[in-house]
């Protein structure tokens, strides 16, 4: 009898067995409560433009700003955090085919020859006492080829494949999450930018106006006509408004430092132009709540996770069944080693054996309980991402639209305190009011449009905080699954 005799019969029970029974649970997703709407949108009538209008992939490009168009393609492939989740995926992917490999038998080849220096035994004679014991060289080898194979028979492996399966699509989300991060931080970095650089020109500005206040105020002091202290007051605001103007300069670098590290670049490495105009805040479709589950890439780890929990509480079970495995081996030995090959030579063998734990004190018992506890805990860790995903979105959207009031009351603040400058500045230069009126005028000016700054800041961060928590254009349709597709993989 050859191996090719019995590999036929030994291929048809793997198939056999390889369909066997699967302890364990199976895997279905635990329902979470989800509301019909959201409730910052009542009350609050927003465009809707069509979906194809809505961020997808690129959804940095809604906020039409040339510096985040051309920057953050390179998240996701040159920020260092990304890249480290990237190899942590494909670390993911090579378990899942080191899971599958023992479904399948291990085939081996030995070949070995021996040299060997054997004694024939010692003559009594005393005529062939000189002689000694005569020995003999003798060359022997072998060729052998071996198959061993452990049976799938309760589904051990599979649900270590689903496992780990599970475990490289959480890997895959995560890598998904990373980048959407880095990309919503590239944004908020170049928000916070443009925002400085406004206020530079604002500063600027102010700057240019108090000199011109100056001018005003020191003519009068040469002409007597207004007290000492006016002039000390002038030129003390306009040296604090220089002193903030130059302030400004470290947040400025500090920001573009921020956006060369995300983009994985050395800070002296990219040069970003001053720019006098600000991202514009782009209309955002929310959709429904139900289809947040399916675009959030921390909602899938968290269900992916879950998943794989599940998938390892078949894994503790099987310990409960007995361990089955078959082994074969097909060759030729032969002493000495000439005609190893011969048919006389042939040798083969066909053997099985089974283990079964009869007593472990309790170990297998408690491995399940935890399995189990392990996946209640990853139900909760699921249900409290959905929550904290609710929780983030109506944040954003109550920020945009408590903001959004806040913008139009503070744009007629700014027209009215602008207003009263021009006001309090004709009527000193008129010698009704003393300077000290004009540099409060001039001082809430200045606030007003200082915070109306840092309002349309705020909106803007909140729009991309917005599109983060939406998912941006990701969704779970597009996870692999690996044990399907093991030679895919999601490259950044």
């Amino acid at each position: 009898m050859t191996m090719k005799t019995f590999s036929k019969p030994l291929a048809a029970v793997m198939i056999l067995l390889l369909g066997g029974c699967m302890v364990g649970p199976d895997y279905r997703k635990p329902q979470v409560a989800v509301p019909a709407h959201y409730q910052e949108l009542e009350g609050w009538t927003e465009a809707e433009p069509d979906a194809a209008a809505g961020p997808k992939g690129d959804w940095w490009t809604a906020f039409h700003d040339p510096l985040l168009d051309e920057l953050e393609p390179l998240v996701s492939v040159s920020n260092q955090t990304v890249r480290q989740d990237y190899a942590n995926y494909q670390q993911a992917l090579a378990e899942v085919r080191v899971a599958r490999s023992a479904l399948f038998p291990t085939l081996g080849a030995t070949g070995s020859v021996t040299r060997a220096r054997t004694s024939t035994g010692s003559l009594a004679s005393a005529s062939s006492s000189r002689l000694g014991n005569f020995q003999a060289v003798n060359n022997s080898g072998s060729l052998e080829g071996s198959v061993s194979w452990a049976p799938d028979l309760w589904g051990l492996v599979r649900r270590q494949i689903e496992e780990s399966a599970a475990t490289a699509q959480a890997s895959e989300a995560t890598l998904a999450n990373a980048t959407l991060s880095e990309q919503i931080a590239l944004a908020t970095a170049v928000i916070d930018l443009r925002i400085t650089d406004a206020n530079i020109d604002l500063l600027q500005r102010t700057v240019e106006a108090y000199t011109g206040y100056l001018r005003v105020v020191a003519d009068q002091d040469k002409a007597g006509t207004v007290p000492p202290s006016d002039l000390i007051t002038a030129r003390t605001q306009l040296d604090n408004a220089r002193a903030s103007l130059i302030a400004l300069g470290i947040a400025r670098a500090q920001n573009a430092h921020a956006i060369a590290v995300i983009v994985g670049k050395n800070p002296e490495d990219l040069t970003i132009a001053h720019s006098p105009a600000l991202p514009i805040l782009p209309t955002i479709p929310t959709g429904v709540p139900s289809t947040l589950l399916e675009r959030r890439p921390d909602i899938a780890i968290a269900e992916r996770q879950m998943a794989s929990a599940n998938a390892s509480i078949g894994v503790a079970v099987a310990a409960y069944y007995p361990s089955i495995s078959l082994s074969a081996l097909d060759g030729f030995t032969q002493s000495p080693l000439n005609g190893l090959l011969r048919i006389g030579n042939y040798v083969w063998s066909l053997g099985g054996s089974a283990t079964e734990t009869i007593f472990d004190g309790g170990e297998r018992n408690a491995e399940v309980a935890a399995a189990k506890a392990a996946y209640d805990a990853a139900v909760a860790n699921y249900r409290g991402a959905v929550l904290t995903a609710f929780q983030n979105i109506e944040n954003d959207l109550a920020g945009l639209r408590i903001l959004a009031q806040q913008a139009d009351a503070l744009a007629a603040a700014v027209r009215d305190a602008t207003r009263g400058t021009e006001i309090a500045l004709n009527e000193y230069q008129a010698g009704t009011v003393d300077y000290t009126t004009v540099a409060t005028a001039q001082t809430t000016q200045l606030t007003d449009e200082q915070s109306a700054l840092n309002v349309q800041q705020q909106r803007l961060l909140d729009a991309a905080s917005l599109i983060g928590d939406l998912g941006g254009g990701w969704s779970a349709d597009t996870l692999h699954d690996p044990r399907r597709q093991p030679q895919r993989a999601w490259v950044p």
